[in-house]
């Protein structure tokens, strides 16, 4: 299994996509070349749980991507964020973790890990710096992302991720919301990288896919848990999700345009309270956001009057922007985090992630943004 190069590199016989490997199992010519094998893996395949032609095609890609030694993918976002966590702690340790992260992940902090003794202790943006430099003997890593999902949030990715690495701590770092395109976490300091490739990698709503970026050291502790959780992805996935990079930087540019116009319109707009959108100029985090990332994104959320009643009556007035619980599509997406990443968290929770009823999270896609504002416009009519 050479080195390749990423994106465009050509598959086995000169082939411009490469090919589907969908074999479960490999074949030796005799006992001596399995023996060869177990003495040094890369030299063959064994099982698709454990490496494939077409998976390592596309984590080559994403590490050239994430400017990443190493990249490994999973069967979801999720199972990339469990593999990874679960590598790095165990019984008695401690993860320091945000507050305000993606509702998947903090079910898995807040559910499961404590089932296994681990402890979380939680931080709110501001207070992450002093959370780090507080942690215990017993802290393994720090949990964090920016923006966040769904209020975006900006963090200062390049402080916490050295103050963590002076406390001897390992930063994981969820990048969905940015992707590579607009922000470059290791080049920040970060340690690994997650991402639901499902998202702006993928970008097509068509693949359900995780993944990790990181050293060869980090990645191959992970690649130990993932064979033994199952966790690895469908090498059709693996296709889709290769075929999903070759034009994120294309999908991204016109996101980023097409989501700084609709924030200013809502801006403006009588009947929206807030926007969050970090390219906005009032956004809390804009001059972070400027010097962290190279886009500002194609997520926004904007807040309306009347709760969820008033948020619901938005929503459902679109013609143009899909009622959908994803991101990162072709399409552009709409939901509402109270009933969608956020579903059935305490009011107490929400309250301190920053979640309200009114909310509406849209996920701009590469339709004609005038098509996309006049549905806005349409949908906020009174």
């Amino acid at each position: 299994m050479s080195e390749a190069k990423p994106i465009g590199e050509r598959g086995p016989g000169g082939s411009v996509p490469f090919p589907i490997f969908e074999s479960a199992t490999w074949a030796f010519e005799n006992t001596a070349e399995l023996e060869a094998y177990l003495a040094n893996p890369s030299s063959h395949y064994f099982y698709t749980r454990y490496a494939n032609p077409t998976n390592d095609a596309a984590a080559r890609a994403l590490a050239a991507l994430e400017g990443a030694e190493e990249a490994l993918l999973f069967s979801s976002g999720m199972g990339a964020i469990t593999s990874a966590v679960m590598t790095f702690v165990g019984a008695g340790d401690e993860a320091l973790a945000l507050r305000s992260l993606y509702g998947g992940t903090l079910r898995l902090l807040r559910e499961v890990l404590p089932r296994f003794g681990v402890r979380v202790s939680w931080f709110d943006p501001a207070d992450a710096l002093d959370a780090i430099r507080s942690a215990s003997a017993q802290a393994k890593i720090v949990y964090f992302e920016s923006p966040t999902n769904p209020v975006l949030e900006i963090l200062d990715v390049a402080a916490i991720a050295a103050s963590a690495r002076e406390r001897g701590l390992i930063s994981l770092f969820d990048g969905t919301f940015a992707s590579p395109a607009n922000q470059k976490p290791l080049a920040l300091g970060v340690d690994l990288v997650l991402h639901s490739a499902t998202k702006f990698l993928g970008g097509h709503a068509d693949v359900v896919a995780g993944a990790a970026a990181g050293s060869h050291a980090l990645v191959d502790r992970v690649r130990a848990t993932m064979k033994v959780f199952g966790t690895s992805l469908d090498p059709f996935a693996a296709f889709l999700m290769h075929r999903g990079m070759k034009t994120l930087d294309v999908r991204a540019s016109r996101q980023n345009e097409s989501a700084g116009r609709i924030a200013a319109f809502l801006a403006e707009h009588a009947r929206v309270r807030r926007v969050l959108y970090p390219g906005l100029p009032s956004h809390a985090g804009h001059a972070i956001a400027r010097r962290q990332m190279s886009g500002f994104g194609g997520m926004l959320t904007f807040e309306v009057d009347g709760g969820l009643d008033g948020a619901r009556r938005v929503i459902d007035r679109f013609r143009v922007i899909l009622n959908a619980p994803s991101l990162g599509s072709v399409e552009s997406l709409a939901s509402l985090p109270v009933l969608t990443s956020h579903h059935g968290f305490p009011p107490d929770e929400m309250r301190r992630a920053g979640v309200t009823d009114g909310m509406i999270r849209i996920s701009v896609g590469v339709e004609p943004v005038d098509d996309l504002i006049a549905d806005l416009a349409r949908a906020l009519e009174p």
